[in-house]
């Protein structure tokens, strides 16, 4: 009798996946509460300035965003 030989694929994949979305999301949610607490802190200082700081705020907010969006895209092209 012969024996079957078994052959096993390991796929890192899923483990690409994981740690595209994981990372960049986590960077995303670092950069905007780090974005939220600085705009909040200076506002706190000089209320005046809220329309000075709340549209760069905003602005600066969707670029760190932009960041967990580009781990998502990269996630999805992974096989």
């Amino acid at each position: 009798m012969e024996k079957e030989v078994v052959s096993t694929v390991v796929s890192f994949a899923p483990i690409g996946k994981a740690l595209a979305i994981g990372l960049s999301a986590l960077g995303a949610g670092i950069g905007i509460g780090l974005i939220g607490a600085r705009a909040m802190e200076a506002i706190g200082r000089n209320p005046e300035a809220t329309g000075k700081v709340l549209v760069p705020m905003l602005i600066v907010s969707a670029f760190a965003e932009a960041v967990a969006i580009y781990g998502l895209v990269i996630a999805f092209s992974i096989k």
